[in-house]
């Protein structure tokens, strides 16, 4: 799909400011949009919406088609007469630069249950009558979700491959026992996901009200713990008992000797085929009424991807496997009668990688950092850019900028001031210029690259468990000052 030239910042909501310690979807995402707009910027790239998981990373997910609760607005709710505003008074206090998930965690879910009793007891037959139309139009995945959400509290969070034989395996005399006894706390579980996609719904309309999109994350896989896999086990390479045969990551390459152990169930392509694709169709549709436009993460793995036998330590001993390719974006094609797909296509790129890109006419993505880690000639250099792809100044993934910069070589650096024609005291600015002056047809940044911010706000280092997802900025950050001088870059560049 060929999009128009434009620009944009990559943020996700946990990084908005805000008064209970991590962004959410209240009074400072529409203030965001604002900045975005004064900016003269056109997209808003945020990560994976899902509620997280094993170390509150939005890449590992209970499901890939439910929202956060974490990102639901306190101030929202009580502007719809769930909550008091003796409720939000507090005396914990909570950090401004980074997000405490426990400690949010623990804030937040009682007031959710207060809300929830709220509603029980006073909503109007209009707000009932919405409420069980968001249940009875989300259905497929809602109430799978909401019962295994119930489920792991009730085993006391064990991953469900640890729940007893008889609801780990859903049978079907179980599933109605527990859907009996639990209803209630299945109810609250769709409870909150009818306010987080409201709250949501309600903000992406006002970002496209203000012609601001919003790109979208879809990872590859999903998590083995999560609602996807457990009430559709049969889409996944699972045996007998559940466990995975091989399980997703990259061979060794020149960044790490073992290669990259995600460990995530890998699908049964020729199962999904068998069924039209319609999972991975649904995910599709969801995630597209919650954004405008979607990343597709480890597009290589549509090609082609590592299978690494469970049990192993490292990647080492995987082998490559032909994934599904032309078949299945023909189908999502003919199902979303369109392709609003970047194609995450970072790492090794074989011909069959870009052919199957390109076939579609998906653009790939540029990172601007990686084009000075040595001094030959690649893809990531301005110069070799098409223009269908997205060029990045650094991603979730990577340092920010100025603290790639303070980490690199004295070559990697020297090549960097030499190429882009910058200084040290301006590095990041000099990295959007290059980036805005590209021929690619989107633009993107990190927020901490627009506010020339050092490692101590880089959003997540790859191979690490800690530490990551936390960074948040301060409200007074973005002044108008800022805005103005991204208006100005982005018209010069015509974005």
């Amino acid at each position: 799909m060929e999009f128009k030239r434009q620009s944009g910042i990559l943020l996700h909501p946990t990084s908005l400011p805000g008064d209970y310690g991590i962004g959410s979807l209240g009074e400072e995402a529409y203030e965001f949009i604002d900045f975005l707009v004064a900016a003269d910027q056109k997209l808003w790239q945020i990560l994976p919406l899902g509620p997280t998981g094993y170390g509150d990373s939005p890449y590992q997910s209970f499901s890939a088609f439910a929202g956060n609760p974490l990102l639901i607005s306190l101030e929202r709710l009580k502007e719809d007469g769930l909550l008091a505003a003796d409720d939000l008074k507090t005396e914990k206090e909570f950090a401004l630069d980074y997000v405490d998930y426990d400690q949010v965690t623990e804030f937040k879910y009682p007031l959710f249950e207060k809300a929830f009793q709220t509603f029980k007891r006073d909503a109007a037959k209009s707000i009932e009558d919405k409420f069980q139309r968001f249940c009875c139009e989300n259905s497929d995945w809602l109430d799978d979700y909401a019962l295994f959400k119930t489920l792991k509290e009730c085993f006391e969070g064990q991953p469900w491959y640890e729940w007893d034989e008889d609801i780990k395996l859903r049978r079907s005399e179980a599933i109605n026992h527990y859907q009996e006894t639990l209803q209630d706390r299945i109810k609250f579980h769709k409870f909150i996901q009818y306010i987080f996609f409201k709250q949501w719904n309600r903000l992406k309309a006002y970002a496209n009200e203000n012609y601001i999109k919003i790109v979208g994350d879809i990872p590859i896989f999903v998590a083995y713990d999560s609602a996807d896999v457990w009430a559709n086990p049969e889409l996944f390479s699972l045996d007998e008992d559940k466990k995975p045969i091989n399980v997703a990551g990259v061979p060794p390459d020149y960044f790490s000797e073992t290669g990259q152990l995600w460990g995530n169930p890998l699908y049964d392509w020729q199962k999904l085929k068998e069924t039209d694709y319609d999972w991975w169709i649904d995910r599709f549709e969801t995630t597209l009424e919650l954004v405008d436009i979607v990343r597709l993460d480890h597009f290589r793995g549509f090609a082609a991807y590592w299978a690494v036998p469970y049990g192993e330590k490292t990647a080492v001993r995987g082998k490559w496997k032909e994934g599904p390719g032309r078949d299945f974006f023909r189908k999502v094609k003919d199902e979303l009668k369109k392709l609003p797909i970047i194609a995450e296509d970072l790492g090794v790129i074989t011909d069959e990688v870009e052919e199957l890109r390109d076939y579609f006419k998906l653009p790939g993505m540029n990172v601007l950092q990686f084009g000075f880690n040595s001094q030959d000639d690649n893809n990531h250099l301005p110069h070799n850019y098409t223009k269908n792809s997205v060029v990045y100044t650094g991603t979730h993934d990577n340092n920010t900028v100025l603290g790639w910069y303070n980490n690199a070589d004295d070559e990697a650096r020297e090549y960097a001031i030499e190429y882009l024609k910058a200084s040290e005291d301006n590095i990041c600015w000099d990295f959007l210029q290059a980036a805005w002056a590209s021929v690619s047809k989107i633009a993107i940044a990190p927020l901490q690259d627009i506010l020339s911010l050092n490692s101590e706000a880089r959003m997540n280092t790859p191979g690490t468990t800690k530490g990551n997802w936390k960074w948040r900025y301060r409200k007074e950050m973005l002044d108008v000052n800022l805005s103005k001088k991204l208006k100005r870059l982005t018209g010069i560049y015509h974005r």
